[in-house]
């Protein structure tokens, strides 16, 4: 098997090209040498099946951030047939050093320039051939995202591996590389040859949106508006279609289910309808609310507007020892906390990676999401739930502040913020849909793993030992709820709601299964129930617990591997339990003092 090794610049569009080459068929694999895991996927090219992988975003082949060593720990560990690298042709002058660095690799490779349509809308002009001359191998332009130049792109990537020989892994890779004055000096040669720049680059649409969203005073309000309103387009658009699926489950349920199983003996049946089926199909529910949280953020973040919001936040967050990267991951982990911990490989410093590391899981991940809807939808008007649920989001920032203030001193650094803004661009249909395709197929696959074993184990809890009413204090999760009850009391947290609470420290996803397991109901019916059993104090009090106490069992896993530490997994696991009673104790006694 042939093995095609994907590097570039970040914001070069490099996944993009890959998403269009795989046919967003990729996955997630380990390899030798390194440490952590790498996007890949197996395609026939010509006559060859071809091993695709996709490393990490890097600046520069000496560099020592977490990304850069992987890429180089990749090559110098793996063999390789072809490199394939894509660089911005709008940014040629600052990007070619990476493929002047790998040319001194001796190994094969090509050069791609991605974004050739709006490097001629800037009046650049390259000459693929004499650059292809000045650094001894193929050059190709195209666009990945509009598919300009893509078909010609895979056929010279499938002649080249058709007689290309693997290379050995390289050994000692930083010493086959040359000074940086002399690639300087290669570089002024290679764009003066090959690239006609403008003397003058014409004022684009991105300066003329950049002086209001990046205004000194206006750019933080717009970016806080626009995630109020991406919140209130979720609640609006999604609800019709979260009905729709909870319908669908509960015709499946009453027309094939319960006569199927309508003579099967009582255990049976309440293990399959009441736990599998309702726990499963109230999580399945939210999968269209889910979807267009991540296709929304997707639109965001592929605009280029994520990166104008790290921008805003950087002289915010620098005052609590972080900087706008931090900020980045923190919205990342919107979707999952377990990407968003490990993209703070990107960080050179330590102390700054691991105070990130520390604040990421205060936000509120998808899976959280999923319980915070449902409980808003049954305990809060439509006027007011979206409101409740930006209020949680504040909530997520707040805590997360709160973090890096008391902990900025013993992770303090000084290490410098570069970003890069990318131009402001839409994404097409084609790029929505593999993004959403990937993020959505990844909260199912993690779902999938827990719900089903989390759900069993909440109704053999809530139904054993036998001879006891289903949920009642007699059974064993009644018992766990009494034992617990001292410390959740106060918090207006009650033994049925403990228990989920237990089966969130696995996956949040399970809660909301926990929950219709629990009460023995789902969709509707169970949101009516949840609304008798509690006030609205008594829910908020639970959300708030919920967005703040220990993370997933996934995420805990995350930070223990990519901090290499079991002290500091524990401390961050301690620390957000501790201050997650602490947050509802206060809000909850609050209330009530007040009256409510």
């Amino acid at each position: 098997m042939k093995r095609l090794a994907l590097v570039g610049m970040p914001n070069t569009g490099k996944s993009t090209f890959f998403n269009r080459l795989t046919g967003a068929t990729a996955r997630v694999g380990n390899w030798p040498g390194v440490t952590v895991d790498l996007l890949g996927a197996k395609i026939l090219l010509g006559g060859d099946m071809v091993e695709v992988v996709d490393l990490p975003g890097l600046y520069d082949l000496h560099g020592f951030s977490e990304d850069e060593l992987v890429v180089r720990h990749f090559l110098e560990k793996n063999p390789v047939d072809l490199v394939a690298i894509i660089l911005n042709a709008g940014q040629i002058d600052h990007q070619i050093a990476i493929a002047l660095q790998l040319k001194q690799l001796g190994l094969p490779a090509v050069l791609l320039l991605n974004m050739i349509d709006e490097a001629s809308k800037l009046g650049i002009h390259i000459d693929t051939r004499k650059m292809g001359k000045a650094l001894g191998m193929p050059v190709l332009a195209l666009s990945a995202k509009y598919g300009q130049g893509f078909a010609e792109a895979k056929k010279m990537l499938t002649g080249m591996l058709a007689i290309s020989e693997q290379r050995p892994a390289l050994e000692d890779l930083r010493s086959k590389l040359a000074q940086d004055d002399e690639v300087e000096n290669q570089m002024q040669a290679v764009i003066s040859h090959s690239v006609q720049l403008p003397t003058q680059l014409p004022e684009s649409l991105t300066a003329r949106l950049d002086t209001v969203l990046l205004h000194p005073w206006l750019g933080l309000p717009i970016f806080f508006g626009v995630m109020y309103l991406l919140f209130q387009g979720i609640f609006l658009l999604g609800a019709p279609f979260q009905g729709g699926v909870g319908w669908l489950l509960a015709q499946v349920s009453q027309i094939a289910l319960e006569p199927l199983l309508a003579h099967a003996p009582g255990w049976l049946h309440g293990l399959l309808i009441d736990g599998i089926y309702n726990g499963v199909g109230t999580v399945a529910s939210f999968v269209p609310i889910i979807v267009l949280f991540f296709l929304f953020m997707a639109v965001i973040e592929d605009t280029g507007y994520l990166s104008r919001a790290a921008f805003l936040m950087d002289a915010l967050m620098a005052r609590l020892g972080l900087d706008g990267r931090s900020f980045v991951m923190l919205l990342m982990g919107f979707g999952c906390n377990v990407p968003a911990l490990m993209g703070t490989r990107v960080m050179r410093s330590r102390p700054l990676r691991l105070l990130t590391m520390l604040v990421i899981p205060f936000s509120l991940c998808s899976a959280r999401l999923q319980v915070f809807i449902f409980i808003t939808a049954a305990l809060f008007s439509p006027r007011h739930a979206p409101l409740v649920l930006f209020s949680l989001y504040m909530m997520s920032f707040a805590t997360a502040i709160l973090t890096a203030l008391l902990f900025k001193e013993k992770f303090s650094s000084n290490d410098p913020f570069v970003l890069e803004l990318p131009p402001y661009r839409l994404p097409t249909l084609m790029q929505l849909w593999l993004r959403g395709w990937q993020e959505v197929r990844h909260f199912l696959h993690r779902a999938s793993k827990f719900i089903i074993i989390g759900v069993v184990l909440v109704w053999a809890l809530t139904h054993l030992p036998p001879g006891v009413p289903a949920a009642s204090p007699e059974t064993f999760s009644g018992m766990l709820g009494i034992w617990f009850s001292p410390v959740l009391s106060p918090l207006g947290i009650d033994p049925q709601m403990t228990i989920t609470l237990i089966f969130g420290f696995v996956a949040k996803e399970i809660v909301i299964g926990a929950l219709a397991v629990v009460y023995g109901m789902e969709g509707d019916a169970l949101g009516h129930q949840l609304a008798l059993s509690m006030d609205w104090v008594q829910a908020y009090s639970f959300m708030l617990f919920t967005l703040i106490y220990t993370p997933c069992l996934s995420t805990i896993a995350t930070l223990r591997s990519e901090s290499r530490s079991t002290l500091y997994a524990a401390g961050a696991v301690a620390w957000s339990l501790g201050l997650a009673w602490v947050v509802s104790f206060a809000f909850y006694q609050g209330a009530r003092a007040l009256g409510y």
